[in-house]
């Protein structure tokens, strides 16, 4: 069943495509500035990791930031890759590098989280 676009999810893919760093639904909230509430705001984003529009990333603390999935096919997501944090002004990055992960025989991976922490450009200069 196919499911109708909502202004809501129209919005909020707009400031996924807009944005070169991954965002936190705290930081969708804001630049909403109120055109969808904090319940919708978390289904779509929740929908969108779902259908592979994205894929979430969570932090060591437990925060999850989203960014558009990219060089994803429809039955095979990218998402092992490292992603880059910056200490100062806590934007999410996702790095190209792939995490390779050698596993015994009969394991599987299901998800991989890799976090590289520091200075980007604009706050180390």
């Amino acid at each position: 069943m196919k499911r109708r676009t909502t202004p809501a999810q129209q919005a909020i893919l707009s400031l996924l495509k807009s944005s070169d760093s991954a965002m936190s639904q705290d930081m969708l909230e804001q630049q909403l500035q109120g055109t969808a509430d904090r319940v919708t705001i978390y289904r779509v984003l929740n929908r969108f990791s779902e259908d592979g529009i994205t894929h979430r990333i969570v932090s060591e603390e437990g925060k999850s930031y989203f960014a558009l999935c990219k060089g994803c096919e429809k039955h095979h997501h990218a998402h092992d890759h490292f992603h880059f944090r910056c200490l100062a002004c806590q934007r999410v990055e996702c790095l190209p590098e792939q995490v390779r992960v050698a596993l015994p025989p009969g394991y599987q991976v299901a998800q991989v989280n890799c976090w590289v922490s520091g200075y980007c450009a604009g706050c180390k200069a």
